[in-house]
């Protein structure tokens, strides 16, 4: 099948890529479950899942753009007096 602007289009094709993508997305949510389970097992076990959400985020960034935004962060608690 050709569409109006050149395009060449079979069912098959575009099942697979449809097909794909679905399984991609049926992976991604067990994916999400598994991390909620890891979450509900650290918080089980006493940790603070905020905390470690945040060092999860923190390890991937680089070194000088957290040094950077800490510093920032002391300039403003100083200025409000919250050191």
């Amino acid at each position: 099948m050709t569409t109006p602007d050149g395009y060449g289009i079979t069912a098959d094709e575009l099942r697979q890529f449809v097909e794909r993508y679905e399984h991609l997305e049926a992976e991604k949510k067990d994916i999400a479950d598994q991390q909620k389970e890891v979450m509900a097992e650290a918080k089980g076990r006493g940790y603070d899942t905020k905390v470690l959400r945040k060092i999860i985020a923190l390890r991937k960034r680089k070194p000088d753009e957290i040094a950077e935004e800490e510093a920032v962060l002391e300039v403003y608690k100083a200025a409000l007096g919250m050191e």
